[in-house]
């Protein structure tokens, strides 16, 4: 489940359950207010009734003239009824059905409650009072339809309420989680934006306080993975650095041995063949060197520089007619102008790699070709060889580290991702297409306008 899913499933159900709560006691602070104000104003037609409550010679008796007893029954919606008691419960006026009456406490107070009469519910007010030093009970009752109206009316306004707010509640709390996880968002732009060689510490400034401590985390992984990496590269060069001297000077005693008994068969046979292993040692360690130098994050932008791709290339062309002369390749050069910027070190690891991988893949007696030229503002490095080719499905895997299509050739597997990262270092883009006809391989390397 989401985090926003949790935020919402705990924020809204609260929210929605305090809201019914908030509800239910609005609907009690609306009705209480509104039936007081209704039994007062039945209070006042029982007051009404106690100036005409009079002592005649030994009797008391109501003196209300029929008008005034019509005016006192008129109500638009509820049906009044009153009446005028001893203390003993003997009717002195009004309606005799009319419910027995609870005495308030108090002389000239009133207590109002529910009651029955005639077949309906009634809200009564009862007032105690003397008359002629003598106690009186007047009553007054009213039927509830105005009061239920009344009622309905404050239920069904709360609950039109309630349901907009219950479907406003998750609308507000989404809105408001989804800028509430904005700084996360704008985290993970950041990181996913990021070149994979760009280990450095995201911004903790105007950061949520909640989220600085999430940001110092993944700043302190980094920060390891940063040193780790520099400390795996590190190893590295100083590896393939310290194999290589030692592995020339091997070379050229082999060297010295194969020449001094060329005219011994074996001797000179043995020889040929630990100068060949020496020589893949060489280049594995070369390949190492280029690997550590290439990997992402250990390269310096700082070293980038503007110079010439042709001059580079033609460097190292004795090179690479040496190794094609021994599978009886036919290498040609085509070298115009090219200015790119760069590192001139790696750059030549990616151009020995490229032309390397042409060659050892080249049947005998085909050729490689390798150009340069300017396309517009871009430099753009070319190798075609003649081999077998490379399956659609495996275009992408060859720049995986290990990968090999011929198992059968030499080599680690490592060529084409040094190729690979270094490309990315330069913000190159490579292609990999088929020769003529379908025939062999062709490597383009399109390198940025320098700017």
């Amino acid at each position: 489940m989401s985090l926003r899913k949790k935020l919402l499933r705990w924020l809204v159900v609260p929210l929605l359950v305090v809201n019914l709560a908030g509800a239910t006691a609005i609907y009690w602070l609306a009705w209480i207010p509104a039936q007081a104000a209704l039994d007062q104003g039945l209070a006042d037609a029982a007051w009404a009734l106690v100036p005409h409550v009079q002592e005649t010679d030994s009797s008391i008796e109501l003196q209300l003239s029929q008008q005034a007893e019509q005016v006192l029954r008129v109500d638009r919606f509820d049906e009044i009824f009153f009446v005028v008691r001893h203390e003993n419960g003997k009717t002195i006026a009004g309606d005799k059905d009319f419910p027995a009456l609870q005495v308030p406490e108090k002389f000239n107070t009133s207590l109002a409650y529910g009651a029955g009469m005639r077949g309906e519910d009634v809200r009564v007010i009862s007032i105690k009072t003397t008359v002629g030093g003598e106690t009186i009970l007047i009553g007054a009752a009213e039927t509830r339809v105005k009061r239920q109206q009344i009622r309905l009316r404050i239920f069904f306004s709360l609950l039109m309420l309630e349901i907009l707010l219950v479907l406003l509640i998750p609308v507000v709390v989404w809105f408001a989680l989804d800028k509430g996880l904005l700084p996360l968002r704008a985290m993970q732009r950041n990181l996913e934006q990021r070149r994979p060689d760009d280990l450095s510490a995201l911004p903790i400034l105007n950061a949520p306080a909640e989220v600085v401590p999430f940001i110092r985390a993944i700043n302190e992984l980094l920060e390891r993975v940063q040193a780790s990496s520099r400390a795996k590269q590190d190893f590295l060069a100083n590896v393939a650095h310290q194999m290589r001297t030692p592995l020339a000077g091997f070379k050229a005693q082999l060297e010295w041995l194969q020449a001094h008994y060329r005219h011994d068969p074996d001797t000179a046979r043995s020889a040929a063949l630990m100068v060949a292993s020496t020589e893949r040692m060489a280049r594995k360690a070369n390949q190492l060197l280029a690997l550590a130098r290439s990997e992402p994050g250990g390269f310096e932008r700082n070293r980038l520089e503007q110079f010439a791709l042709d001059e580079l290339v033609a460097e190292s062309v004795q090179h690479f007619v040496e190794e094609a002369l021994k599978k009886n390749i036919d290498i040609g050069f085509h070298l115009r102008p090219t200015q790119v910027a760069g590192d001139r070190f790696l750059l030549r690891d990616l151009i020995d790699n490229l032309v390397d991988n042409a060659i050892r893949y080249a049947p005998e007696g085909t050729a490689v070709t390798v150009s340069c030229q300017m396309d517009g503002q871009s430099g753009v490095l070319k190798v075609e060889d003649a081999g077998p080719g490379i399956p659609e499905s495996d275009k992408e895997k060859i720049f995986s580290r290990f990968y090999r299509l011929d198992q059968t050739q030499s080599g680690s597997g490592l060529g084409l991702a040094i190729v690979r990262d270094i490309a990315q270092d330069h913000e190159a883009v490579i292609r990999v297409e088929s020769g003529p006809e379908g025939k062999g391989t062709v490597f383009t390397v399109l390198f940025p306008a320098i700017s």
